[in-house]
């Protein structure tokens, strides 16, 4: 995904993201993990795991305490500060990581699991990138991919607030960076599980797909 004059610049920057997560003292989030991830990895043996975006750290927490080896990596120190210390008191060992996975992916074909829970990844950082990510996925491994289902109203409030999801990789574009190596198991709108009191959100785009 090249770099191209009609997708707007996204915010990508530590300083964004930790400004965005230091407007609440007492956490962004909920603190429980995403519905849909324990909905689609329960029945999985554990392996490795990685947490694309991992914020103020549930799911990686969660799959921790499953048994996975979990790497988790957000652009946000503040954020990322937030899920060590609710790690310590959850008594659960993750790899932490501050920084950013498209610029640093992982290697080729060693993780079971590459979980993007509603991400934030730019287009600009181009298709190379992010192939370099969904090859981390081995065979036999798992890409989820969960991403709100935005009617007109949500993304024009996400343009106001500087996030142009046009910007942004997409399930879409995921979906056509697949190569005949995977199988695409879902790729639909879906009922949101277990969402925070009061959201917005009431479904999600679900991409599930194997490395057969």
């Amino acid at each position: 995904m090249a770099a191209h004059e009609d997708h707007p610049p996204a915010p990508t920057t530590a300083e964004h993201w930790d400004a965005r997560y230091g407007e609440r003292d007492d956490g962004m989030w909920s603190g429980r993990p995403n519905g849909r991830l324990v909905a689609e990895v329960e029945g999985l043996p554990p392996g490795r795991a990685l947490d694309v975006g991992c914020g103020e750290g549930a799911d990686a927490i969660w799959l921790a305490q499953r048994g996975w080896a979990v790497t988790a990596v957000d652009i946000s120190a503040v954020a990322v500060d937030r899920a060590r210390r609710a790690a310590a008191r959850a008594a659960v060992a993750v790899d932490w990581q501050v920084g950013d996975v498209l610029a640093a992916p992982p290697s080729p074909e060693t993780l079971e699991l590459v979980s993007l829970q509603y991400p934030a990844l730019p287009k600009a950082a181009g298709e190379d990138a992010v192939r370099a990510l969904l090859a981390s996925v081995r065979r036999g491994g798992v890409l989820l991919a969960v991403y709100h289902d935005l009617d007109e109203a949500h993304a024009a409030h996400m343009r106001e607030r500087g996030m142009d999801p046009a910007a942004y990789v997409l399930a879409d574009d995921l979906v056509a960076l697949l190569d005949d190596s995977w199988e695409v198991v879902r790729h639909e709108v879906a009922p949101r599980l277990d969402p925070p009191p009061g959201t917005e959100h009431v479904a999600d785009v679900v991409l599930r797909a194997h490395r057969p």
